[in-house]
């Protein structure tokens, strides 16, 4: 089985999953961009804000969910932006791209020395790579799943993927390994104190993101058992008022111009 993305379940928390991207949008300093691209781009929503801050560029959405790409087809703008399939770690283009934007997709891939040099590299000079990652595998959210995962009746199945390597790294390391390519690099961490709304609101959350690999390993009957277990843990360790969950979700950027 593979790990379908599912746009409605993703969409659920759309305010809370976006403000990230506007705060690094933000951050990205006043250049001439003719060529952009946003790497890991889902459904388009947030690439399109891409194409209206720069109009004069041309940009490209790439995304590797075929669900997600299917729904970015009402954000293609013919000339000017546009949406292909393709892995983050494989993209090679042709030239130079003046902006590399990457929100909430990075900690996906593997080997981010060699990942994030290699982004690098791939803009020209005054270029920008600018680059928002989740950093909330410290936090019960994951912790309890990984717990959960490697339980007796669980590990057969899951123990693989909660032994797996966390790739997102240290803000210093980024720095070090962009400075010495020419980079100036402003790099910060936010914790959002999210607002859930709806029954076991960390749980619906994380169904879009993080459980997605681990319900793929499962049939339908174990997958609505591990799901129900996981549902008593977050429920526990993220407890609701008044129909509100408070969910601390730590997040990590940087910016980074060559010179």
């Amino acid at each position: 089985m593979s790990a379908a993305w599912d746009p409605g379940q993703y969409g659920r928390f759309a305010d809370e999953r976006e403000r990230p991207f506007h705060d690094l949008l933000n951050a990205v300093p006043p250049a001439d961009v003719r060529r952009a691209v946003d790497l890991g781009c889902g459904t388009g929503n947030l690439t399109r804000l891409l194409a209206e801050r720069w109009p004069k560029a041309q940009v490209l959405g790439l995304d590797n969910s075929p669900e997600m790409l299917e729904k970015s087809r009402e954000n293609a703008l013919p000339g000017r932006l546009k949406f292909e399939r393709g892995e983050i770690a494989e993209w090679a283009p042709f030239a130079p791209y003046d902006l590399i934007v990457s929100n909430a997709a990075l900690h996906w891939v593997p080997d981010h020395p060699t990942l994030i040099t290699g982004l690098a590299r791939r803009v020209g000079p005054g270029g920008i790579v600018a680059v928002q990652m989740p950093g909330n595998h410290p936090a019960p959210s994951h912790r309890e799943i990984i717990t959960l995962a490697l339980t007796p009746r669980w590990e057969p199945w899951l123990g693989d993927l909660a032994r797996g390597p966390i790739h997102v790294r240290d803000l210093a390391e980024y720095i070090a390994w962009l400075r010495p390519l020419g980079f100036q690099v402003s790099a910060w961490e936010t914790t959002y104190l999210q607002q859930l709304r709806g029954p076991n609101a960390v749980l619906e959350w994380i169904k879009g993101t993080f459980l997605r690999p681990y319900f793929a390993r499962l049939d339908d009957v174990a997958r609505e058992e591990f799901e129900s277990e996981a549902a008593i843990r977050l429920a526990a360790a993220y407890p609701s008022e008044a129909d509100v969950t408070l969910f601390p979700f730590r997040r990590l950027f940087f910016v980074a111009q060559r010179g």
